[in-house]
């Protein structure tokens, strides 16, 4: 069965500290180690996240549906693509996490202009939004196996 891909951004209601980011990490790598679900996190200081959630289609999408979007300190969620995807991008790691400036997920997400809330991309095909995501964590000279914040 080929693994699924949601890849979505959003913005957090109040900027998150170290500690808190850390204790987030922690939950969902528990969370996905159980449900078979592996992805990256892209995190601005200003709270605004962009993640790549891969892994049976069933569980990403409930993650996503019902555990994420229903989770009040997330505020202007927006998949910005979904679908079945050949191999999992990011095999090794239950929730890998990079820092990002927003002028770095501005690029990523081909936005022309940054509004009061930087959430209007002008939408990449996934392949292209993905193959940007892998490019942005492989410049980060972390190893991949590091799933450290």
């Amino acid at each position: 069965m080929q693994p699924y891909h949601l890849i979505y951004q959003s913005q957090w209601m109040e900027p998150m500290g170290a500690t808190a980011l850390h204790e987030l990490l922690l939950q969902s790598r528990a969370y996905n180690r159980q449900h078979g679900i592996t992805g990256v996190l892209l995190h601005t200081p200003e709270g605004r996240f962009l993640q790549v959630l891969e892994g049976p289609r069933a569980a990403v999408r409930h993650l996503y549906y019902h555990a994420i979007l229903s989770d009040p300190r997330h505020h202007h969620c927006q998949v910005l693509g979904e679908g079945s995807w050949p191999t999992r991008s990011f095999a090794t790691w239950t929730m890998g996490l990079r820092y990002a400036q927003p002028s770095d997920l501005r690029t990523l997400l081909g936005e022309a202009t940054n509004n009061s809330l930087g959430l209007t991309p002008r939408p990449y095909p996934r392949p292209q939004l993905l193959g940007l995501v892998l490019d942005f964590v492989a410049l980060d000279h972390v190893p991949a196996w590091q799933e450290q914040p």
